[in-house]
């Protein structure tokens, strides 16, 4: 290095002056192709960089469409089985308590009917005195004139229609109590036609309830349909609701699962043996979590043959006896492997008693065992515990297909959504960075142009005499 500065002259100041000469007569020769090569450098990345954010942005928008066709699609499969499910609930309300209204129409027509005659007959205003009565009544106030023979005979005849009306009076009021005992007798039909339309009432109401909500399932699945983007926005965020619940959910029964996993690690190691391992892992962890891991698989096929989910197409496919079966089978599984588990976690119970009456015996601690054997009678509360708690557990974990069904389907909503939203960012970067180089390699077409400054300010000035010879010269030519 110290040769180059020296290299022209003894003096390191007049070589390098002498070098800094030849570089900027370099450099200012060099001035257009390296103008041209910073110029070419700078658009080649500020369009490759273009590009590359014209092409995040279109697969942006492609992944966007997708997911935005994938959600809609899981709604109205979803709006599809709740309006299949109501128009079942209907069905079956139809079958179980529409089916007989004809008869039962028919029934209360008659019942009405006969209510309605009884009640006509019931309402029979008394009998009259025959017409002639009043003939008779006419001819008995006729004056007698003394003859007793004509007196006696008129009221004979006055007595005997009174008897008479007496009398039909009589049945009259007979045949009214019967009526009137009939009526009463109809009480209870009454009162059972009431109740009768009452409950009629509450079905037909029932009935008009389910068909609002079918209304409501049928105007949710056009709207679906159409893909209105409120309808998206409120999928997108139910979306996001069922995520975090879900994941919640499945963190507290992972949590389970460990507590489960601790019930029975201890006595799986007696029973498989704790000193043998397969890889890094003891037999009996694997052991356990293999159980684990096949209630889990037990409870899921529980509820997939229910048709509480539907995460294996192939099982809600199946015919109902095939399913019931498929039912009792992975109930039957469940709950002897949780009985198992029952009976590992009272093992457990007793092989700490073990152990810890092996250490009091090794440390000889006479006053500790005392005290043990105060408390021992209560020794059954936790051992009780421990064993529900093996039994319940495994149902528990049971139903983590309800929540891994839900966080599976809203995982492609999330993570869509993450990837647009980091395509976007991507594709603006692209853009901040084709438009970054750019400036960047003008500021450098600066730099070098005042790197050589000297040069071209010497080429400026001759520039410019040379400008101002020719309008002399063009000045002379035209006053000649």
């Amino acid at each position: 290095m110290n040769n180059l500065l020296t290299l022209w002259s003894g003096n390191p100041g007049l070589s390098a002056a002498i070098w800094l000469t030849l570089i900027m007569t370099l450099m200012y020769f060099g001035r257009q192709p390296a103008h041209q090569i910073l110029n070419s450098l700078g658009s080649g990345l500020r369009r490759l960089f273009r590009l590359s954010s014209r092409s995040l942005q279109q697969t942006g928008k492609h992944l966007s469409q997708r997911n935005r066709e994938v959600l809609l699609n899981a709604a109205r499969r979803d709006a599809e089985r709740r309006i299949e499910r109501e128009f079942s609930r209907i069905q079956t309300l139809v079958a179980r308590d529409l089916s007989g209204y004809p008869a039962l129409q028919r029934q209360l027509s008659t019942t009405i009917e006969a209510i309605e005659h009884n009640y006509q007959q019931s309402s029979d205003t008394p009998p009259l005195p025959p017409a002639w009565s009043d003939v008779v009544t006419t001819i008995a106030a006729l004056p007698t004139h003394g003859d007793p023979t004509v007196a006696k005979v008129l009221s004979n005849i006055q007595q005997a229609v009174e008897e008479t009306h007496k009398e039909t009076l009589k049945v009259w009021q007979a045949n009214a109590a019967k009526h009137h005992e009939q009526l009463a007798a109809m009480q209870p039909q009454w009162r059972s036609v009431n109740d009768t339309l009452g409950e009629v009432s509450k079905t037909v109401d029932s009935l008009d309830e389910r068909s609002h909500q079918l209304d409501k399932q049928m105007q949710h699945y056009e709207t679906l349909r159409r893909g209105e983007d409120v309808a998206l926005r409120s999928l997108t965020s139910s979306s996001l609701t069922q995520f975090f619940i879900s994941g919640l959910v499945l963190t507290i029964a992972l949590l389970g699962g460990l507590i489960n996993f601790q019930l029975i690690a201890m006595p799986m190691s007696e029973m498989v043996g704790g000193t043998s391992y397969i890889g890094t892992m003891k037999t009996s962890d694997i052991a356990a979590l293999v159980i684990i891991l096949i209630e889990v698989a037990m409870g899921l096929f529980l509820l997939e043959s229910m048709r509480i989910t539907r995460l294996f197409p192939v099982i809600a496919s199946m015919d109902d006896k095939m399913r019931r079966r498929m039912m009792i089978i992975s109930l039957v599984i469940l709950t002897i492997l949780a009985s198992i588990e029952a009976s590992l976690a009272y093992m457990r119970d007793l092989l700490a008693l073990d152990r810890e009456a092996l250490q009091q015996s090794l440390t000889a601690a006479s006053s500790s065992a005392s005290v043990i054997n105060s408390h021992a009678e209560f020794r059954w509360i936790p051992s009780i515990g421990q064993m529900v708690m093996g039994f319940i557990l495994p149902f528990a974990l049971a139903f983590i297909a309800i929540p891994l069904e839900s966080f599976i389907q809203s995982l492609r909503t999330v993570l869509g959504l993450m990837l647009t939203a980091l395509l976007h960012f991507m594709a603006t970067s692209c853009r901040g960075l084709g438009n970054l180089f750019a400036s960047v390699f003008f500021t450098l077409t600066q730099v070098y142009d005042l790197l050589i400054m000297l040069p071209l300010a010497i080429e400026k000035r001759i520039n410019k005499k040379r400008q101002i010879k020719t309008e002399a010269d063009d000045h002379s030519a035209l006053a000649l």
